[in-house]
């Protein structure tokens, strides 16, 4: 019996003993589009290339790397929400969350949050949560999470609710003692701005996020399921490394139970396939909700920053046809004389933006359209086909090629741990701190 994806026979195939063999479909896409990670973390191309990095490494402990939430707007001490901010400490913002519901006796979507944040480093960030006593919250003891402060507001704090993040990070183990050699790089980008690519995080533990995002675009679900239950790779260890053997060699009742518990979801996909008897668009259908979202707006994020990375020497240039975004509101037009507008973008009030594709994104036109449609043949898709797809709703929009590096300090100093190099800086919502330390380091600076 073959898998079933809904529309069309596929090369994978479900056998009477219930082993599923994943056939040829992997090399098959593999080989009509390029690898979607091409463009990802090291080799996406450095504004300052002409200019040596200083090496060294991010995130070596928690509190080398402070993230401060910078709020839209203040609590109004009246209301039915009780908003409180925490710092945690080594916990992404997901699980935090988690841990607070469970505390409280809520649901995990009852509490409101404005940005997700990394599970290594210190931040502090803005929750809420409805009908709650903020004397309650103030005593709140959880491992890892300290409340500071406690207020009443009008509405659920909602995603996208920041006016920016301010970060202070420590580099360590930089080739030499880094400051003068950082300190040019530094001033680039505080004049120029910082490449707003998405970040290595964007695109999931195993990197491949996109890929999934890119064969549930074209239909083949097959190779979804196999890039999501198989696959395993050098960043799979133990139980998960064995459930996705299992997957690869067939059998997905052994794989579904090997599954730690935190991977209840993987599990529960392969046992959509064995009810559906290998319907992988079924299966597909049981990933969550925002989890199919993500895969889906990863593609997005690929796609831009193969944009960006065509034009990361010239992100302070606009050109004829560009879309342009207003740093002032996130309001966006189009470009119908560069000369007139290139000094707005000198004056940094103004910068030419990049496409997340979708049914009701502002197009550009001219060189700047030809780029964005170039980067869609790239990976094999045309512009129709980055659409919503099973309830993974994209409208599309534009994003900025640079983000302002404001209230950019640098110093150096030692401590217990040895030498390091400080940076402090602020930067927009949406805009990745990485993107400025690798840089200065010209690698991604990983833990």
């Amino acid at each position: 019996m073959h898998l079933r994806t809904g529309k069309r026979r596929t090369l994978a195939c479900w056998h009477d003993s219930g082993r599923f063999r994943s056939g040829r479909g992997g090399d098959r896409l593999a080989r009509m589009t390029p690898d979607t990670a091409a463009y990802a973390g090291d080799r996406l191309p450095f504004l300052t290339a002409h200019l040596p990095g200083v090496g060294g490494a991010i995130k070596r402990y928690d509190a080398d790397f402070f993230v401060e939430e910078l709020p839209l707007y203040e609590p109004s001490g009246e209301g039915t929400h009780a908003y409180f901010t925490i710092e945690k400490q080594g916990l992404a913002t997901l699980n935090a969350i988690k841990l607070i519901a469970q505390k409280l006796g809520k649901r995990p979507n009852e509490i409101g949050y404005a940005g997700l944040k990394d599970a290594h480093g210190v931040t502090q960030q803005m929750f809420s949560v409805e009908h709650v006593d903020p004397a309650e919250l103030e005593q709140m003891d959880l491992s890892r999470v300290t409340v500071l402060a406690v207020n009443r507001h009008t509405n659920k704090l909602k995603l996208g609710h920041l006016a920016g993040n301010r970060f202070v990070i420590k580099i360590r183990d930089t080739i030499t003692p880094a400051l003068y050699s950082a300190r040019p790089i530094f001033d680039v980008l505080a004049a120029r701005g910082v490449p707003n690519y998405f970040g290595p995080q964007r695109f999931g533990a195993r990197g491949d996020n996109a890929r999934v995002g890119l064969a549930v675009l074209r239909d083949d679900y097959d190779e979804a399921m196999a890039l999501i239950l198989g696959r395993s790779s050098a960043v799979d260890q133990g139980d998960v490394r064995r459930a996705r053997e299992l997957f690869d060699e067939g059998h997905f009742e052994e794989a579904a139970r090997a599954w730690p518990r935190a991977f209840g979801q993987q599990a529960r996909i392969c046992r959509t396939l064995i009810k559906t008897e290998g319907d992988t668009r079924r299966a597909w259908r049981a990933v969550d909700h925002t989890l199919r979202r993500l895969y889906i707006s990863a593609v997005q994020s690929e796609l831009f920053n193969r944009v960006l990375a065509r034009r990361v020497t010239l992100i302070d240039k606009l050109e004829t046809g560009d879309v342009a975004w207003k740093h002032r509101n996130g309001a966006c037009f189009h470009v119908e004389d560069a000369a007139v507008e290139q000094p707005r973008c000198d004056a940094f009030e103004i910068s030419p933006t990049g496409p997340l594709f979708g049914r009701r994104m502002m197009e550009a036109s001219g060189g700047p359209g030809d780029v964005e449609v170039a980067v869609l043949s790239e990976i094999g898709l045309a512009k129709g086909q980055v659409r919503s797809q099973d309830g993974a709703r994209l409208d599309g929009a534009r994003r900025p090629l640079r983000v302002p590096l404001a209230e950019a300090k640098m110093d150096d100093g030692e401590d217990d741990s040895g030498y390091f190099l400080r940076l402090s800086f602020k930067l927009p919502p949406g805009a990745y701190a990485t993107n400025v330390t690798r840089e200065l380091c010209k690698s991604e600076a990983v833990p």
